[in-house]
């Protein structure tokens, strides 16, 4: 079964989906290329595991860690199906990554792995966009980085019963497939996640934990259409514009383009890859914001 949030008439309405058309409870029935959709579920958090597919690791040709790590996005960051996705007029390295979303169906703390299934409430298509301009300053938390407003689209829908074993995942810019993978590439299943996170965390009904993409995240300019396609979970679909407003040089750290921002942004592309790791830049290199800090030698 796969259910649907849109806006039916101007209001928020749960709908099923039956083949092309989408039925609400009370039988208005739209046809789904025509609906204008919302994220299928409203969560408390957004969890994402950092590294998880081997091809990713394999292309930055670094070592698996022993277990995942996280980070979290706001669900300020929240976002649909067929919506905009902002690049900042003075960004330019906006990286796509197609992934699989856990959606959390009951509260869960201090599970195992084996019983993490009855957790779950079902799956959906993510695409975990990064704002690699910040990678400097934000390298650890992710907080800009992954967090900006727009850049965590979810949907079309949440699909329930859905096997997640040895499914295709595929990630296309402008009809071009760029990303091209699977789940079986990944070093901790959803069980895992699951459980790992709920060792610490209370997990709430509708919360979301990005499983993490596979090799050949890149940047998309304002104009591209990129859709991920996941087996079993539908095509989830955004469009890049830019946003009108720069990021104010008044206050925060600023873009940059230093060798920390393109490593990671161009990926196994980076003409340095293999060969050495990212010089780090000087503090006093990169750019400051006019507001200096109160107590500044």
């Amino acid at each position: 079964m796969e259910y649907r949030r849109i806006l039916l008439e101007g209001y928020p309405t749960s709908v099923v989906v039956d083949g092309d058309t989408l039925i609400a409870r009370d039988g208005r029935r739209v046809e789904a290329v025509a609906a204008t959709h919302l994220p299928p579920v409203t969560p408390s958090k957004i969890l994402c595991c950092h590294l998880n597919h081997i091809s990713r690791v394999r292309e930055f040709g670094i070592d698996l860690a022993p277990a995942p790590t996280y980070f979290q996005k706001p669900v300020s960051a929240l976002n649909s199906h067929g919506a905009a996705v902002v690049r900042p007029s003075n960004c330019h390295y906006l990286n796509y990554e197609g992934e699989v979303a856990i959606v959390i169906g009951r509260s869960a703390r201090n599970i195992s792995v084996d019983d993490a299934r009855h957790y779950i409430g079902g799956y959906t298509v993510a695409n975990d966009y990064g704002l690699h301009d910040f990678r400097d300053t934000d390298a650890g938390s992710m907080l800009r980085v992954k967090g900006a407003d727009t850049l965590c689209p979810i949907g079309p829908g949440l699909v329930t019963d859905w096997d997640y074993h040895n499914k295709s995942m595929r990630t296309s810019v402008n009809g071009v497939v760029r990303q091209d993978g699977s789940t079986e590439e990944m070093a901790w299943d959803m069980y895992y996640l699951v459980a790992d996170l709920a060792r610490l965390i209370t997990l709430e009904p509708g919360d979301v934990i990005l499983s993490g993409t596979p090799a050949i995240s890149r940047p998309v300019q304002p104009g591209d259409v990129v859709s991920v396609e996941v087996e079993g979970l539908g095509i989830l679909t955004n469009h890049i514009v830019e946003g009108p407003i720069p990021v104010s040089d008044e206050i925060g750290a600023q873009p940059t383009a230093t060798e920390e921002v393109l490593s990671t942004a161009l990926g196994g592309d980076w003409e340095f890859r293999g060969q050495r790791p990212p010089a780090s830049t000087p503090k006093d290199a990169l750019p400051s914001p006019r507001i200096r800090p109160k107590f500044q030698s």
